[in-house]
């Protein structure tokens, strides 16, 4: 230290270097013999600052030893834990937003508003329309086809009739009418020319309770009693009184009663096979009937028709009609089939013409409807039981040979009126030509 300066001392609130001194803080010179003044803070009043006023000058701001009251102009306001600064916002933090007013309580409130959303109608919705109309168009063609069908008197009361005895029994009539064919029809068709209406196929259809349903065939040349004629081949009945006639020579002898009735003749025949779109027949040997304008080779084949018609008709086989019925039985079976399945009957270019074709074709009775036709068929489907009524052989009658009745046609018929099961022994499916 240099002695002409004197001893220094360190200003007691100085931070910075002297003014004109640069190499440290402001130091001042202690005079010997004069009283030290220290420094004071400007905040102190006149006195306390030994009567000074005015300005401090440079470098002698001391900071009061005491907290000083907050100013609002000593700089911006922290913020609270949790906010964050946005800049531009009054003091450079956000402020929270006013809350809103609050709202009486019996005062409503405005009506909430929802998206509009487009009206879809359910998929549910759609299809129980859908279904309602198919319903609706279902049962309207069924009552129209219905209405059209040919009808007669064929099952009315009569004294001392059978019973209604357990199952369904369906009697099935295939005349040889050629009524509403033309010439050319007929000519077409082998029928000939001949009048009237006789029964060329005579066919009892047992739906049981259960099982299988069971096609009887009845030879045309089984003698029996007819009531009121007295004993002839049984299909003189129909010509004698009709199918009214008809029904009550078969309830009498069988003891079964008949619960429907139809019949169909040779101008509906064709159509309805066509309207299928033929049948599938397999014949064990070739055929030839110039009369019945049938020739068809051995083996499975497709049958329009014309050749279905002239198969059904033909008897030229050794026991002729015995043959025949057997071929008749298996060729309604397999035209059930294919009338019912589903190539028929979810196809409407087959199942209306086949349907159209029914109506104009069969006759039934006046308590007939069209639904117990689909009914028939629907049972005749799957492979039924078929087989001809038991007899006992031939015999000479007033009207030329004919076929006997036996204690196997009593005992065959009392199994179906009890609606049991048929033994296997008074089944008879041999013959015809159709495997």
């Amino acid at each position: 230290m240099n002695e002409q300066d004197g001893p220094f001392i360190r200003r007691p609130g100085g931070s910075g270097p002297a003014p004109g001194n640069p190499r440290g803080p402001e130091r001042r010179r202690v005079v010997p013999g004069q009283p030290y003044d220290p420094p004071r803070a400007w905040s102190q009043s006149p006195d306390d600052r030994g009567g000074r006023s005015g300005p401090p000058p440079a470098g002698r701001y001391a900071p009061r030893q005491e907290p000083e009251p907050f100013r609002p102009d000593r700089g911006p306001v922290p913020p609270p834990p949790g906010r964050d600064r946005r800049p531009g916002d009054p003091g450079g933090f956000r402020r929270p937003p006013p809350p809103p007013p609050r709202r009486p309580a019996d005062q409503p409130g405005p009506p909430s508003r929802r998206p509009r959303r487009r009206r879809r109608i359910p998929i549910v919705r759609s299809l129980l329309v859908l279904l309602l109309v198919v319903v609706v168009g279902i049962a309207g063609l069924t009552f129209y086809y219905d209405s059209k069908l040919n009808r007669v008197d064929a099952l009315s009361s009569y004294p001392g009739r059978v019973r209604d005895t357990p199952g369904t029994n369906w009697l099935l009539v295939g005349s040889d009418s050629r009524a509403g064919l033309s010439d050319e029809q007929k000519q077409q068709l082998a029928t000939g020319d001949s009048d009237g209406s006789r029964t060329d196929t005579i066919m009892l259809i047992h739906i049981p309770s259960s099982g299988k349903a069971l096609i009887v065939s009845i030879p045309r040349d089984l003698y029996v009693t007819i009531p009121g004629q007295g004993p002839h081949k049984i299909n003189a009945a129909f010509s004698f009184g009709g199918p009214k006639l008809l029904v009550q020579t078969i309830e009498t002898f069988t003891k079964v009663h008949i619960d429907h009735y139809a019949e169909i003749g040779f101008g509906g025949f064709d159509t309805l096979v066509d309207a299928v779109g033929g049948v599938n027949i397999c014949l064990d040997q070739p055929l030839r009937d110039p009369k019945a304008g049938l020739r068809l080779r051995a083996g499975c084949q497709d049958l329009n028709g014309q050749q279905a018609l002239g198969l059904v008709r033909t008897r030229a086989f050794p026991n002729a009609d015995l043959e025949r019925v057997v071929n008749q039985r298996k060729f309604l079976s397999a035209l059930m089939s294919k009338a019912s399945g589903a190539s028929t009957v979810l196809n409407p270019f087959r199942l209306f013409p086949f349907v159209g074709g029914t109506v104009s074709a069969i006759t039934v009775d006046n308590g007939d409807h069209i639904w117990n036709l689909g009914l028939l068929a629907w049972a005749l489907r799957s492979d039924p039981l078929t087989t001809t009524t038991p007899n006992g052989g031939s015999e000479s009658t007033d009207d030329g040979d004919a076929l006997a009745v036996d204690d196997d046609t009593s005992a065959f018929f009392d199994y179906i009126a009890k609606d049991v099961t048929v033994p296997a022994q008074l089944l008879q499916n041999a013959g015809g030509a159709i495997s």
